[in-house]
């Protein structure tokens, strides 16, 4: 009896063993990549942050990193709008330089207005397309609206885009009486079916392992057919799974009580997200000041100048002095 008890455990620790063994193989194997650009390292991007000279603010979070916020100012600033200021919060795979798109044009209609770097993007520290989780992530944007009605903004209106919708949600439900309105842009509860192929087996098992073993791995790499892939190094096109699996998007709700303006717009041409699903998601949002915008050829991640006047306008309309 006391053989075949040892022969069982002699075999349990050998299958234990080869499955560690074989995990870490995984964990560390090579695999090819779709996306060329490599991207930067933290240490990369603290230089190149140390060495900017446009217009910036730097917030040191409660937990000792760094975050960059550019900067927009408007030429000129009426009494009405000195106390506002527009916060935008970026995509998925982008950081805030992209949003000059934005950012021009809303200064240009007399607001001041800032892009905030997620932690593990573009200028701000942090691993790269990483998060320490939901919680320290949820701490980043409230910091960032609580940093800049510190610098003496009374207003401050969030304008999330795509992944910066879900960013907005987060900061809302953290700071509402912080948040003095909400423009969300190109989101939606649901995306259009077919987008991204199923993910093989043996390359889930490797994320995986990947992920076990060194969690703050960037082993998941973001890539669609038809995607255009920036050459921009800023732009991050590489994820840890503890990162994408942080929030559970389709559950992120505002405030039942919150009733602040709200724009919610997507362009008819968006590939990533339908007309009726962004309504769906517009429906979802509580209050009687809500608007939603339909903007004319602008695809998912191109807005043009004309569409950016449009939510100047409603600006202009909803925050009037």
């Amino acid at each position: 009896m006391k053989k075949i008890v040892k022969r069982v455990l002699y075999t349990l620790l050998v299958l234990v063993a080869i499955i560690v063994v074989f995990g870490l193989i995984l964990a560390y194997l090579p695999t090819e990549s779709k996306i060329t650009n490599k991207g930067i390292t933290a240490e990369q991007a603290a230089v190149l942050r140390q060495n900017y000279t446009g217009p910036h603010n730097l917030l040191k979070t409660t937990d000792g990193e760094t975050l960059f916020l550019r900067r927009w100012n408007p030429d000129t600033i009426t009494p009405a709008k000195k106390g506002i200021a527009v916060l935008i919060f970026h995509g998925f795979t982008a950081y805030s330089g992209p949003y000059a798109m934005a950012g021009e044009p809303i200064s240009k209609g007399g607001y001041t207005v800032f892009g905030l770097d997620y932690r593990g993007h573009g200028l701000s520290g942090g691993n790269r397309g990483d998060s320490p989780g939901k919680d320290r992530w949820i701490a980043d944007l409230s910091e960032s609206v609580k940093y800049i009605k510190g610098l003496g903004f009374t207003k401050v209106i969030v304008l999330g885009h795509s992944l910066g919708v879900a960013s907005a949600i987060c900061a809302a439900d953290a700071v509402p009486n912080d948040i003095a309105g909400l423009i969300l842009l190109s989101g939606a509860y649901e995306g259009r079916k077919g987008l991204s192929k199923p993910i093989p087996f043996f390359k889930q098992a490797k994320i995986l392992a990947s992920s076990i073993v060194r969690p703050s791995y960037p082993a998941v790499e973001y890539y669609r057919d038809g995607m255009t892939v920036s050459k921009d190094t800023l732009f991050n096109f590489r994820y840890t799974l503890r990162f994408l699996t942080m929030l559970d998007v389709k559950k992120l709700r505002l405030p039942a009580t919150m009733n602040v303006p709200v724009l919610v717009g997507v362009g008819d041409k968006d590939e990533l997200f339908a007309i009726d699903k962004v309504r769906d998601f517009y429906n979802l949002i509580p209050g009687n000041q809500k608007t939603f915008l339909i903007m004319k050829n602008a695809t998912h991640a191109k807005i043009s100048r004309e569409n950016w006047e449009e939510v100047v306008a409603w600006l202009d309309k909803t925050f009037k002095s």
